[in-house]
């Protein structure tokens, strides 16, 4: 069970799980971003229960947000980009009761969660027009992400992907005179370079999230970006606690802090 539950907004799902070890700090500090197509009947924070409890026992705090899909009212956009900024930042008022460093801050996610992580760390880099600018956003030394979805425009164009196309579309709203192209600010390519080190973690036979896109983004992102396969691995196993991907995981995830 998480150590303290933080509400950052009404909403149930406005909502953080802190993961504490069993230790004194400062703690090493992970912010967790869970999965399920942005999609808040699919997924919420607790699909991430397991993978934050094993990095809680490895001795990281886990910073396990919770935000409004697409399916939620206030949810799609800008609400989903804003729940995750809003969440990523209340970091900042909390850190100094449960002694969190935040110094050097991974951000970890799986999935859907994976292009949320991503965008998170590229906030700096928003156009200056984009509702979806926020002050001073909370910064990100390195994103691991697990088996995500980065281009949402390559998602778009991908009936394979297992999350489906309508659903890009709920997440980066309608085009209008103010905001012809909705991908500037929603999807993380656009917004490269982001000057942050990224390590994107696939599964060779993941069936939900197509292998290509892993590689296509790492092609568009260069050297800020390293892919890490792992054979004979599907979606799932990427944060489940005692497989090779989860393993993998933490193996990056230590060596982020120790940069």
């Amino acid at each position: 069970m998480p150590q303290a539950t933080i509400a950052y907004g009404p909403d149930d799902y406005q909502k953080v799980d802190l993961w504490l070890p069993d230790s004194p700090g400062p703690f090493r500090t992970v912010v967790m971003v869970h999965g399920g197509c942005w999609t808040t009947s699919i997924a919420d924070r607790h699909l991430m229960d397991w993978a934050a409890d094993d990095l809680r026992r490895a001795g990281y705090a886990v910073w396990n947000i919770d935000y409004r899909g697409v399916d939620r009212p206030g949810g799609g956009y800008p609400g989903t980009f804003l729940d995750a900024a809003a969440a990523t930042d209340a970091l900042r008022g909390e850190a100094a009761r449960h002694h969190l460093d935040l110094r050097h801050v991974v951000a970890v996610g799986h999935s859907a969660g994976g292009h949320l992580v991503l965008w998170l760390a590229a906030r700096h880099r928003l156009p200056e027009t984009s509702p979806l600018r926020t002050p001073a956003p909370l910064p990100i030394a390195h994103v691991v992400s697990l088996g995500g979805l980065p281009d949402l425009e390559a998602t778009a164009a991908s009936p394979d992907n297992g999350c489906g196309t309508d659903v890009i579309a709920r997440l980066v709203g309608d085009p209008g005179p103010a905001r012809p192209d909705v991908y500037a600010d929603t999807s993380v390519p656009r917004l490269l370079p982001i000057g942050i080190p990224q390590d994107l973690v696939n599964g060779r036979e993941d069936a939900i999230i197509p292998y290509r896109l892993a590689t296509d983004y790492i092609a568009k992102a260069g050297a800020e970006a390293t892919l890490h396969t792992v054979s004979d691995t599907g979606h799932v196993e990427l944060i489940t606690p005692g497989t090779a991907a989860w393993s993998t995981a933490k193996r990056l995830i230590a060596t982020a802090f120790a940069c």
